[in-house]
């Protein structure tokens, strides 16, 4: 097992630096004997990347499952194959709830990442309160969230939808970039930090594939036509996966995302509606519903337009999503305590009646 920085090596194109190393050596592993990172996540391999080049391991035996990003440990598996033995605690984690809605399991999209890209196509109405939801998990994850407004090229309204874009940024930073002619492809560039990870959010037909390709010089990922009708596009991305770029960054496409499930993510709310829950502290009740009580802040400030009426409602709605999830969390947590005591009484009376047989003999 290495015992120190300077023996480690790691996949430097795909942002294997000091502080990486330094976080293997002080996660030493049972078994593990090479750094890796996991590039892309397969339906039946892992494709991972070494100091010596890409190659692809099967699923560990045990878990956790990997995430794109993931730093991991390669070594010996149970079969004598060189596989995943460990997987290293993650800096930082952007995830969703998953697809279907009863389920109250995250769906981990990027791991170890620095800066959450959100994409906003400027030739497609703005959707406030994706955006808002969108931002509400970058914020949560860890990294640093980006707004990247595409193809500014093809619309006259580009410097309406910046302005309400920012409006409704909450902090985060904006960069207009036009991919086909090259516009703000620098600025983007500057904002990931040497060796940092960028990840990319946004719907089908937003112009992820094409900001890709001119970000990385090439074509590395296919591109195809927005319907006119409803300005959607077809999913041209179909897995998540590494992509290394110029001045040692790194970038992970995602497919286009239809819906984006909040999963505990009340930091992430903190960030991103900070100014609607100050307003909570001015209230003259501490127990304030903000509905119809005396003194409420909340009600006034939407009185006098200083609190968006939209925006409250917003508010309501994603934290009414994030306690139906925490109320499924606790029942499946029920649930598998149930399970557990049940098994305990089972084992303790099979305990018990094998102690009468043994006394009757």
């Amino acid at each position: 097992m290495p015992g120190n920085t300077q023996q480690l090596r790691g996949p430097v194109e795909y942002g294997f630096t000091g502080r990486v190393a330094a976080h293997f050596a002080d996660h030493p592993a049972h078994g593990g004997q090479l750094p890796a990172r996991v590039v892309r996540v397969d339906r039946n391999r892992i494709r991972v990347a070494t100091a010596d080049g890409l190659q692809g391991v099967p699923y560990p035996a045990a878990p956790p499952m990997p995430a794109g990003g993931d730093w991991v440990w390669l070594g010996p598996n149970p079969a004598g194959e060189p596989g995943i033995v460990a997987v290293l605690p993650r800096t930082s984690e952007l995830s969703r709830k998953r697809a279907f809605e009863d389920s109250s399991e995250a769906q981990v999209l990027a791991a170890n990442i620095d800066v959450v890209g959100v994409v906003v196509p400027v030739d497609r109405p703005l959707t406030h309160n994706r955006l808002e939801r969108t931002l509400v998990a970058a914020w949560d994850s860890g990294a640093v969230p980006l707004v990247i407004i595409t193809k500014a090229d093809l619309a006259h309204i580009a410097d309406d939808v910046v302005g309400k874009v920012v409006l409704q940024a909450a902090g985060a930073d904006v960069v207009t970039t036009s991919a086909e002619q090259g516009d703000g492809l620098d600025e983007l560039l500057a904002r990931i930090p040497a060796g940092g990870t960028l990840v990319l959010l946004g719907p089908s037909g937003a112009g992820k594939s094409t900001l890709i390709n001119a970000l990385v010089g090439r074509k590395v990922q296919s591109t195809g036509e927005v319907r006119a009708a409803d300005g959607r596009g077809r999913h041209t991305t179909a897995s998540r996966e590494l992509v290394p770029l110029p001045r040692g960054a790194v970038l992970m496409d995602t497919p286009g995302v239809r819906g984006f499930g909040l999963f505990d993510a009340d930091d992430g709310m903190g960030e991103m509606f900070g100014d609607v829950e100050e307003l909570f502290g001015q209230c003259r009740f501490s127990d304030c519903a903000h509905d119809s009580e005396p003194g409420c802040a909340v009600q006034a400030a939407l009185a006098d337009e200083t609190l968006d009426t939209r925006r409250w409602a917003s508010y309501l709605k994603l934290q009414r999503e994030l306690a139906a999830l925490n109320r499924r969390s606790d029942a499946a947590a029920r649930r598998a305590y149930q399970r557990e005591w049940h098994q305990k009484v089972v084992a303790a009376g099979r305990s018990q009646r094998a102690a009468e047989r043994y006394r009757h003999t």
